[in-house]
């Protein structure tokens, strides 16, 4: 039996629409309803190896999803935002804060007319490439003195989906979302506003959720946030980000780029730097940062001198580079696996002795 496409659709379709496949009907609509400033499925820059384009889904669409079914998208269930493996059910962890983003680029991204879907893409696939523990983890690997090259997690993020994933072949993903993960932190903004729009997303995401952390975990309360911000954006999660998201898409329609205005910014980064100087350092969140360092810095010393012991993936062959694939191997890790990997290798076994 053939299901009736909803009205809407239906009455989009013209007659020239009617022999084509639903992708090509979805780029259509594309030209019709998308802003003259979004990125069109059917003008991407293409992928590093030329595939059959998909009768169904976009480019786009076929990274988004992609990347949802990585091995690497599942372990950030189990990798640290801010609180290591925390006992509550509702802190957030890297998946929480990726879905999170996602809603908020989402809803930019359509505000403004723009490629939702390259949004999304982009976002699922900006933090794959996060250590265990978060930013510690990050620091620990670089800080060890041993590497090729320095590690930025938004660096690792692309390297997961252009050579690790699929065994070794890689997602194959598009020039626009590829570049959008690269550059979603660092210096060099995105070429596009859709990775744009992830880049401002994923602050507006991580300071209003690691703000609900914290006063839930007793760490700072509401009444203790700075005054100014609180009276700009509102008192509570859901008042801050609707007002920064609104802020944000006022002042990106009457710019070229995307972003808050003057004062929203700066309101902005003046709770970002209260989280810097209350929670992310110097707080109980922060205690066990030594302990997480040394679980790094062992496992990466113990695996450049045993690299047999990896698995055999992660084994480098001739020309491989050393450290790099003991890099891919820790920073892959979730949190509780570092730990219990930790634990088999450098934590004495007690014997359990025989009854009398």
């Amino acid at each position: 039996m053939k299901l009736a496409l909803p009205l809407i659709y239906t009455s989009l379709m013209s007659t020239r629409e009617s022999h084509l496949t639903t992708r090509e009907q979805t780029e259509l609509r594309e030209v019709d309803i998308f802003s003259k400033r979004a990125v069109r499925a059917a003008q991407s820059k293409g992928r590093q190896r030329d595939i059959l384009p998909c009768p169904v889904r976009t480019c786009f669409q076929r990274d988004r999803d992609r990347i949802l079914h990585t091995r690497a998208f599942r372990r950030l269930a189990h990798k640290t935002q801010v609180f290591l493996a925390p006992q509550g059910d509702h802190y957030r962890t890297r998946l929480t804060h990726t879905l999170e983003v996602s809603q908020i680029s989402r809803t930019i991204a359509r505000a403004l007319g723009l490629n939702e879907d390259l949004t999304e893409a982009i976002d699922l696939g900006h933090d794959l490439g996060h250590t265990p523990f978060g930013h510690v983890g990050e620091n620990a690997l670089e800080a060890s003195g041993k590497l090729t090259r320095p590690f930025r997690h938004h660096e690792q993020s692309l390297r997961i989906v252009d050579i690790l994933e699929y065994g070794g072949r890689g997602l194959n993903l598009t020039w626009e979302v590829r570049a959008g993960i690269l550059h979603h932190t660092g210096p060099a903004l995105p070429a596009t506003l859709e990775g744009r729009i992830v880049r401002v997303a994923d602050r507006i995401a991580y300071i209003n959720h690691d703000i609900d952390d914290a006063v839930r975990g007793g760490i700072i309360t509401e009444e203790e946030l700075p005054a100014d911000p609180v009276a700009f954006f509102g008192r509570g999660q859901s008042s801050r980000i609707s007002r920064m998201v609104n802020d944000l898409v006022r002042t990106s329609l009457e710019t070229p780029d995307i972003r808050l205005s003057d004062e929203g910014w700066r309101h902005m980064n003046v709770l970002r730097q209260f989280l810097f100087d209350h929670v992310y350092t110097n707080s109980v969140a922060k205690s066990e940062d030594a302990k997480q360092t040394r679980v790094i810095r062992s496992l990466f010393d113990y695996y450049c001198a045993n690299p047999a012991q990896m698995p055999e993936e992660f084994i480098p062959g001739p020309g491989d580079d050393l450290t790099m694939k003991v890099v891919d191997y820790v920073a892959g890790m979730t949190d509780r696996f570092a730990i219990k990997t930790y634990e088999g290798l450098f934590v004495p076994k007690v014997w359990d002795a025989p009854a009398d």
